[in-house]
């Protein structure tokens, strides 16, 4: 079995149910990228941060946002030291390897921006000076149902930045069932075993840089790209950003399934949770009462699929 098999094994002794969840999301870890997880509380968004930060070996921090979070809670700050008369920088959140943005839609627009360095050039700036952060590093942010109570939006900017977004959704009967005998007297967090050092999943992301694009899967991918900027149900297509990152979610299943080449299926299969987020609906697709899903399915099915 390999080590991405095993991570995931382990996973699912916290997380019952959302496999295709915890996958898309090792997907992304190992292609260095971010999550951002949409769905309401309480479904177990923070216990499959905290599962895969034990299964990798990771530094986690959590922050809760909140209306009063301050950037300075995530960079950190600077002071003066009067004994040493010189400036002292106090790190902040941000320093480790998982990052993990609690309700990041709760918070202002001011501190969620303190967010797009670190996510994009894995660094942060403080009164002008830069300070580089530990490696791997990722962050994995949770937001409510756009609507709830206490929210506002993120802005596009800062969701372009993030790999996937998922939906943990609520879980199936069976699925519950087995949550409850699993916390029956015990945590089954506390059962996650380490399966990878750092170093070791560093070489995993670089392997996964490694893997081979031919040219016709590459086009094929730009034809998915364009597709979604031409369609006339979506008013705003996928930014090139979009296009490195559903390449890199492509090799990083390649590499999940001991390939080290990619083929179209690898693409098919994470084309609608890599790029839906990054899309903007027509009114069109809106009166037709479709989601960004719906669109892209269909896009998947009418691009043509290379022959390799």
């Amino acid at each position: 079995m390999s080590d991405f098999q095993n991570i995931i094994k382990e996973i699912k002794k916290a997380i019952n149910g959302k496999d295709r969840a915890i996958i898309t999301s090792l997907l992304a870890i190992l292609a260095n990228g971010n999550i951002l997880i949409e769905d309401i509380p309480g479904v177990g968004k923070t216990t499959m941060a905290v599962a895969f930060s034990k299964a990798l070996g990771l530094e986690y921090k959590r922050v809760q946002f909140t209306p009063d979070t301050l950037p300075s809670d995530i960079t950190g700050f600077t002071t003066y030291d009067k004994s040493s008369n010189t400036l002292r920088f106090t790190k902040g959140a941000i320093f480790c390897n998982l990052f993990l943005a609690d309700e990041l839609n709760r918070t202002s627009s001011r501190t969620q921006s303190a967010l797009l360095e670190a996510m994009e050039e894995k660094q942060v700036t403080v009164e002008g000076k830069s300070y580089k952060l530990k490696s791997p590093f990722s962050v994995i942010a949770t937001q409510n149902p756009t609507g709830a109570s206490g929210t506002q939006l993120l802005p596009d900017s800062q969701i372009d930045r993030f790999m996937v977004r998922i939906s943990m959704g609520y879980p199936d009967n069976n699925s519950e069932c087995r949550m409850l005998l699993n916390r029956s007297g015990r945590n089954p967090i506390n059962d996650i075993k380490q399966i990878v050092t750092k170093e070791q999943l560093e070489n995993m992301q670089n392997q996964i840089q490694d893997v081979y694009l031919k040219t016709e899967i590459a086009q094929y991918i730009v034809s998915m790209i364009h597709a979604t900027r031409n369609s006339p149900l979506i008013a705003r297509g996928a930014s090139p950003r979009a296009t490195l990152s559903l390449t890199n979610m492509a090799k990083a299943l390649a590499f999940a399934e001991d390939r080290d080449y990619v083929i179209p299926r690898d693409v098919q299969n994470v084309f609608v949770s890599t790029i839906a987020h990054r899309i903007i609906l027509s009114n069109e697709a809106l009166s037709r009462r479709l989601n960004e899903d719906d669109v892209l399915t269909n896009i998947r099915t009418e691009v043509k699929t290379p022959r390799i």
